[in-house]
């Protein structure tokens, strides 16, 4: 693998923690969820009191029959407050529920955090690799037009055909072809990583400690996995919220209880003659029960417990997605071991076979095409080599995220952790206010 060594060079982990601190999809996951913090405050409204207050003043112009019409003035101040005693249970329910909702988004951003990361991980690498690569044609560029210059040489002196030198030639502009491609797919790279981990790619460096954080085997990988992948943890949160939703929905068939207390003050004035002003305060209790809505909340019971059955169900898809993720991860890195040793395998030999077929041709006993092909052969092995290496790589970061373990924590990023409980017991108990626990 290629990589500059002069100056500071730019660590895989530098580039993860640069991810985690600066990806514009993470930071949206991450404001999504201070969304659904809000779900919480929201439910527990339904402990507190609803306070109104309200005015009205105008002119009354009454007449009786046989009597001239009078007109007077009234002017009315109010104010009423609704306390809830009991709501079937409702705002216990609704605020587990919202609690849920809000374990399980905590999940799904570490969902989040970890796509993010294989990312730019694979970034990294495709970087690494494309710069070597483009390296690699470089020098067989150099090798291609070297060749062709040999090849007029001798047939400047008569040792050579002009087939030969059409046939350099040739091999030049194919090596052109070639690293003009491979810059293309630098480039494509280089703005790839700059878009995921927020930085320009410099002086990158291959080197990465995954190898010792992945688990030893494909069953204790599935076992891990089982336990701790965070798309498994949300599944199981959101039956808990849909055993909660079912919970809600039945406590619409239950009576309610509240207290109403109101406070008014009125004033009227009839035709200049002076008016009457009055004071009322009232408390009452309030027992409404519920003897049939429509069905409308049968059906919604019926709803939610459908809704339950299916977030089950989800759970063992989510079991079966990371066990075949894991599976297939593992498979992957186990392929790109084997590719690295066949590669490294397939590079000797060819610098051998390269080598002798060029002295081979010095003597006539091999052709200018023969040397091509041999270079040709060997510029293949040297990327196969390089491609099998990002590949082993980014499957083993591919395999700790189907396990649940590329995270901030397990990979030991310099960045400060993101606390998303911080958020959460800002607003959980706020009783009024416009503003986010940041300002806006």
């Amino acid at each position: 693998m290629v990589s500059a060594t002069a100056g500071h060079a730019q660590s895989l982990r530098d580039a993860l923690s640069a991810t985690y601190e600066n990806n514009p999809t993470l930071n949206a996951a991450r404001a999504e969820l201070r969304g659904v913090d809000e779900n919480v405050p929201q439910a527990l409204a339904g402990w507190r009191p609803q306070i109104t207050g309200s005015a009205s003043t105008g002119l009354v112009n009454q007449s009786d029959q046989g009597f001239t019409g009078r007109g007077f003035s009234d002017t009315t101040v109010a104010v009423q407050m609704v306390q809830p005693l009991f709501r079937g249970f409702r705002t216990v329910n609704s605020t587990r529920q919202a609690e849920s909702i809000v374990m399980a988004q905590r999940e799904d951003l570490r969902v989040s955090e970890q796509t993010a990361l294989l990312q730019a991980a694979t970034a990294y690498m495709d970087v690494i690799r494309d710069t070597g690569i483009v390296a690699l044609r470089r020098s067989d560029l150099k090798f291609q037009e070297e060749l062709v210059r040999a090849s007029k040489d001798r047939f400047s002196v008569g040792e050579g055909t002009r087939t030969d030198v059409a046939q350099a030639e040739a091999g030049r502009a194919r090596s052109q072809s070639a690293l003009n491609a491979a810059l293309a797919n630098l480039n494509t790279s280089r703005a790839v990583f700059r878009q995921v981990i927020g930085l320009d790619p410099k002086n990158l460096s291959p080197k990465s400690n995954v190898a010792t954080l992945i688990p030893k085997s494909v069953s204790q990988a599935i076992a891990i996995g089982q336990e701790e992948h965070p798309s498994i943890m949300s599944a199981m949160h959101f039956v808990d919220a849909a055993i909660f939703s079912v919970k809600t929905a039945e406590g619409t068939l239950l009576p309610t209880v509240s207290l109403e207390g109101n406070l008014s003050h009125n004033h009227n004035s009839r035709d200049g003659i002076g008016g009457g002003t009055t004071n009322t305060a009232s408390v009452f209790g309030r027992v409404t029960v519920p003897l049939y809505q429509q069905g409308t909340e049968y059906s919604r019971v019926r709803q939610a417990k459908e809704e339950l059955g299916q977030t089950e169900i989800l759970v063992d898809v989510a079991r079966d997605t990371v066990r075949a993720k894991a599976i297939s991860a593992w498979g992957r890195l186990n392929a790109a071991e084997g590719s690295i040793s066949a590669a490294q395998a397939e590079v000797s030999a060819a610098q051998l076979a390269l080598e002798g077929v060029i002295e081979e041709q010095r003597v006539g006993q091999r052709t200018t095409l023969d040397v091509l092909d041999s270079q040709s052969d060997l510029v293949d092995a040297r990327v196969t080599l390089i491609t099998a290496q990002r590949d082993k790589v980014v499957a083993a970061y591919a395999l700790l995220a189907t396990v649940g373990r590329l995270t901030h924590d397990f990979l030991g990023l310099t960045v400060p952790k993101y606390d998303p409980r911080e958020h959460y017991n800002a607003v959980r108990d706020k009783w009024i206010g416009l503003r986010t626990p940041d300002g806006r």
